[in-house]
């Protein structure tokens, strides 16, 4: 790296703003498998979120929103964007999820090797890491943790869950937060056909059982709400040791809601 490039770096990083590049450095963090981009806040040995973008995104748009890296470091937690991979044919990327689909990649191995690069090199506490995404990204997501729970730490998809077929069931218990915009059209709570009905988006109504069922809660019903400020959350407690569950909704669409990383950073710690 440049002298030019390296001050240009500690200025941007001195002035507080998030960049799409590897902590100090410009350029993304590379693994076997892929790449990523990474924003650290001033604590040592930090929890963090690593964060899946939607369809189309990248992990260096996702650290130029500010606003929801600034919410996460500002509380002492490094923020991790994961890069997806390129559709063929397409400008975008995306993630290999879908159960009846070839894998492109495996993505399961790809977030194990962000995370461990992360400790090794940019001093984050792998035990301490959030997986969570937005819409595909929350759909990705969803999909490790009910395959790998004990990848990481908890798991926090918005806007996006499975797909059909729905899982007949998942590797074992986990602490989930699913969190739903009422007047999704994008991708709705019932889910929806896509390609001519080629392929069909799953309910999220359905996940919330086989994550009721994975986490070994005895009833169907909630055990706590919370209908507060923009959220109406539904929480369930009496399951089984070390998971946890819980679901929100709120009046917006297919998008983040504002106050989204508060809510999963009080509820993580």
């Amino acid at each position: 790296m440049s002298l030019i490039t390296r001050v240009v770096a500690a200025l941007l990083m001195t002035a507080g703003a998030a960049q799409a590049g590897c902590d100090a450095s410009p350029d993304a963090c590379e693994v076997a498998t892929g790449t990523y981009h990474i924003v650290l806040p001033e604590a040592k040995n930090p929890p963090a979120v690593l964060w899946l973008h939607g369809a189309g995104g990248s992990g260096a748009g996702a650290v130029r929103n500010t606003g929801m890296v600034n919410a996460w470091t500002d509380r002492g937690f490094a923020f991790i964007a994961a890069d997806g991979l390129p559709r063929p044919g397409r400008s975008n990327s995306s993630w290999s999820f879908h159960p009846e689909r070839p894998k492109v990649r495996d993505e399961p191995t790809f977030f194990a090797q962000i995370k461990a690069d992360a400790a090794a090199n940019h001093g984050i506490d792998p035990d301490r890491v959030i997986l969570a995404g937005f819409s595909i990204g929350g759909s990705m997501t969803s999909y490790v943790a009910c395959d790998q729970p004990d990848l990481f730490a908890a798991y926090a998809p918005v806007g996006g869950s499975f797909w059909r077929p729905h899982p007949v069931e998942c590797a074992g218990p986990v602490r989930l937060f699913h969190t739903h915009g009422w007047r999704d059209t994008t991708v709705p709570l019932e889910g929806r056909p896509l390609g001519g009905g080629v392929i069909y988006q799953g309910d999220v109504w359905h996940a919330m059982e086989i994550w009721r069922a994975t986490n070994d809660c005895p009833q169907l019903r909630p055990d706590g709400f919370d209908m507060s400020d923009t959220f109406w959350r539904r929480v369930w407690t009496e399951c089984s040791a070390g998971s946890a569950l819980e679901f929100a909704l709120h009046p917006g669409a297919h998008g983040i809601p504002r106050g989204w990383s508060a809510m999963i950073m009080d509820w993580f710690e």
